[in-house]
């Protein structure tokens, strides 16, 4: 048996690797992917079924006062068709979604100040009034401590917050200098210290990535613990510094995928719309991969067409909320169902939010 295959075998079955280990197996993968896939999906199924969780994803606003090189939707950004949806637009949506069968929302926006405590805790207690048996995850970057105890407290169950890096100069070559890795780092402690399931991730071949960086990132996940980790290929943007770079790799996206299952075999995994924009067949090459989350887009059509984060932006088919029936025939061909549940991380006790 070859280092690569050993090296995969011990991942499959202590569930953890050196950085020096993690580094072989991602430069030799072509070998062992198959074997890694596979034992990730059977693992997958061990611990959640054939249970896909679906979370009903609404981009509450594309305004941001950050500069993140890589981001469509970027401070300097003048080409950006700017919005920013009214409660009673996202309180419509949830209440659509949950018809739909939705039992988790995912209110996720730019960094946009407007969302001030009382505004976002207000939006979060209304949701949590009108729709008591859900789960709200929020995706709003980085608050402060205080920020995040308020939005807990309103109601607010879950947190994705992407570290995007774990190496710190590399944070340095995508982010303007008043973005500070340290604190990101801060934010996911404090969102874990608090109660939250918490979400990180990256992107697979953002610029100046280089497998070592991957490794780091790796490393991280397993030493974090997260309770989701959302990964993706880099997209590039047109009206961004970064508007040049080749998009990232499905084929690594969907190794790590694998190789993130293998690692921590109690975490959700989405299988993320950047995979299925670069992959049409991503969906279900993600949950082969070991991936059981799927995020389909609640949001209003003109929304959905304006959070232009990366370009070509899958928004219709099974990527829109009101295709769910069609989804779930594509997952039943697949022997998978769709649970109608919050879909909670088993890493923690039910929240009672």
């Amino acid at each position: 048996m070859s280092f690569a295959a050993n090296l995969a075998e011990k991942l499959v079955t202590e569930h953890d690797l050196s950085e020096e280990e993690l580094l072989y197996l991602l430069e030799h993968r072509q070998e062992v992917a198959p074997y890694v896939q596979e034992e990730a999906q059977k693992l997958c199924q061990e611990v959640f079924g054939k249970e896909i969780y679906i979370r009903g994803l609404l981009e509450i606003s594309n305004i941001c006062k950050n500069d993140c090189y890589y981001c469509g939707i970027r401070k300097s950004n003048r080409k950006a068709e700017r919005y920013r949806l009214t409660e009673e637009e996202i309180l419509e949506a949830c209440q659509a979604g949950y018809a739909l069968g939705f039992r988790t929302f995912v209110l996720q926006g730019g960094e946009d100040m407007w969302y001030d405590d009382e505004r976002l805790c207000h939006l979060v207690s209304a949701i949590r009034k009108n729709h008591p048996d859900c789960a709200i995850t929020l995706s709003v970057g980085e608050r402060s401590r205080e920020s995040y105890e308020k939005l807990f407290a309103a109601g607010a169950n879950r947190y994705l917050l992407r570290h995007e890096t774990a190496t710190v100069s590399h944070y340095a070559m995508l982010h303007p200098s008043d973005m500070d890795f340290a604190n990101r780092m801060r934010c996911l402690r404090d969102l874990k210290e608090i109660g939250y399931q918490v979400g990180c991730g990256f992107m697979v071949g953002s610029p100046h990535q280089t497998l070592e960086h991957l490794v780091k990132d790796l490393r991280f996940l397993k030493e974090f613990q997260p309770h989701m980790v959302g990964i993706g290929p880099f997209l590039s943007q047109k009206d961004t510094p970064f508007a040049q770079y080749e998009n990232g790799s499905g084929e690594l996206t969907l190794f790590l995928l694998a190789v993130i299952r293998l690692l921590l075999p109690k975490v959700l995994l989405p299988s993320t719309t950047a995979l299925r924009t670069l992959l049409p067949p991503g969906k279900e090459w993600g949950i082969v991969c070991g991936a059981n989350v799927i995020m389909p887009n609640l949001s209003p059509m003109e929304a959905r067409k304006k959070y232009t984060l990366y370009d070509n932006k899958r928004i219709m088919g099974t990527e829109a909320a009101e295709q769910i029936e069609w989804l779930k025939k594509e997952l039943a061909d697949m022997g998978y169902t769709v649970a109608i549940s919050r879909g909670d991380s088993p890493m923690m006790k039910e929240q009672n939010h």
